[in-house]
């Protein structure tokens, strides 16, 4: 029996990808702890962006900001703030970036949602800004990560570091804050450990 989703028009606007492309995004795509020297070119880092930047947010206010670490000077800066186990395979990485959110991205929907004043709505409500930046800017890593899998990056994305210390170290101005830290470049498929299990959907999802 066919999947719901090869039962639609391939030609059709919407179509399902190919399986190639769910293998990469999904099915294949595992998150990496070992990398391969080949450096990642800066031009591939603003083509993942450019393609992230695309998934939608709450009011179009796309709250996230990306610093990406290059350099071995840019990563020794890092350091002290990573959890022991997340050292090696950062510093070992090719890139790091930073995903982080901005505390004052309301200011940019008057240019981001020209058609509504969104910006008031966020004006002075602080808890406001702080869930719809968080909220946002975590859907706004995922999409890149899928963006920089598309591109044939792989990644390994972490929350094993101290927030305060990235932030006083990389933010110190207090403006943008961090959410999560992700590694970057082509992942030594050798030293990749099996997948670990995934619920079933009966043990995580219901239709109404």
């Amino acid at each position: 029996m066919k999947k719901p989703s090869e039962t639609r028009n391939a030609n059709a606007v919407g179509a399902p990808i190919s399986d190639e492309a769910l293998d990469q995004l999904f099915r294949e795509a595992r998150t990496h702890s070992a990398w391969r020297s080949e450096p990642v070119p800066a031009g591939l880092l603003r083509e993942a962006y450019e393609l992230a930047r695309l998934g939608p947010t709450s009011a179009n206010a796309s709250p996230a900001r990306f610093l990406f670490l290059t350099t071995p000077v840019a990563k020794a800066r890092l350091k002290p703030a990573l959890m022991p186990l997340n050292v090696e395979k950062t510093m070992a990485a090719p890139v790091t970036v930073l995903i982080a959110w901005d505390t004052e991205f309301h200011e940019k929907l008057p240019k981001l949602f020209p058609h509504a004043d969104m910006r008031s709505f966020f004006v002075g409500n602080q808890p406001l800004i702080d869930e719809t930046a968080f909220r946002n800017s975590s859907l706004q890593a995922a999409y890149f990560i899928l963006a920089a899998r598309a591109l044939g990056l792989d990644c390994g994305p972490m929350s094993g570091f101290d927030s305060s210390k990235v932030n006083a170290e990389f933010f110190s101005d207090g403006k943008w804050k961090v959410n999560l830290i992700c590694n970057l470049g082509y992942g030594d498929t050798a030293k990749l450990f099996p997948r670990s299990p995934r619920l079933e959907f009966e043990e995580a999802a219901a239709i109404l």
